[in-house]
């Protein structure tokens, strides 16, 4: 098992950072910037992912770790939901459905 000094060099994390970038880039524009509460939500949700993949990583044992890599599943989850909801309301082609859903299934949501 590799030993990390900071959560910075997690890949999971970076995968997450990524994702969030993605997602904002992609609630920025047309009607899915329009629709506020999906578009916060999935902001949110994505933020969420590496946020508590890095305070775990901070906090003092390996069972806490684990606690917050589950959150940051169950996080990635919610967004591969909410991008069904975007493509659904037809505020994301297919190509771009496919390609966050893609980075969210590496994340392990």
């Amino acid at each position: 098992m590799a030993t990390f000094k900071n959560f910075e060099q997690i890949d999971v994390w970076q995968k997450s950072r990524e994702l969030t970038k993605q997602v904002y880039s992609l609630t920025a524009k047309g009607d899915f910037a329009k629709d506020y509460g999906l578009k916060d939500q999935i902001r949110r949700a994505s933020v969420s992912v590496m946020s508590n993949i890095a305070e775990g990583f901070e906090r003092s044992g390996t069972g806490e770790f684990m606690q917050f890599l589950s959150i940051a599943k169950g996080s990635a989850g919610e967004v591969r939901s909410q991008l069904y909801v975007a493509l659904d309301q037809r505020y994301l082609p297919k190509e771009a459905f496919e390609m966050a859903s893609s980075n969210v299934a590496e994340i392990g949501g």
